[in-house]
């Protein structure tokens, strides 16, 4: 078994119009993002090269630019997106977690959040 490094990204808050409701497209709320990408950090460790992992800050700015350019119904929907774009813009990533959290979704409950979590492997 090849056991990977990770790259994570932990509680990315951000305030989007994802949901079914109208009110939600319109008025938006927020949503928390936690991002795990495995990757082969083995050449980082030894050079202390930004050149040989991926940059978490501008991962984190496709993660908002993909995020915030359009309204999901659906937060499935929402999170493949922000995984295909990783896959697609990271070419060390083998593999993203997606965790899409919807802490205020509009439902009669008391919870901490409801939410997604997807796995994808580059080549799915």
């Amino acid at each position: 078994v090849l056991l990977m490094d990770k790259i994570i990204i932990k509680g990315l808050t951000l305030t989007a119009h994802h949901g079914v409701l109208q009110d939600e497209k319109d008025n938006g709320q927020i949503f928390i993002l936690d991002i795990t990408a495995s990757l082969d950090l083995t050449d980082a460790r030894k050079s202390d090269d930004l050149n040989d992992t991926e940059n978490y800050s501008k991962m984190i700015g496709t993660i908002k630019a993909v995020f915030l350019s359009e309204k999901n119904d659906l937060i499935e929907h929402a999170a493949e997106r922000v995984a295909d774009s990783i896959l697609k813009n990271y070419e060390k990533i083998k593999s993203v977690t997606v965790l899409l959290k919807k802490p205020h979704a509009p439902i009669n409950a008391d919870f901490e959040y409801v939410g997604v979590e997807i796995t994808k492997t580059r080549g799915d």
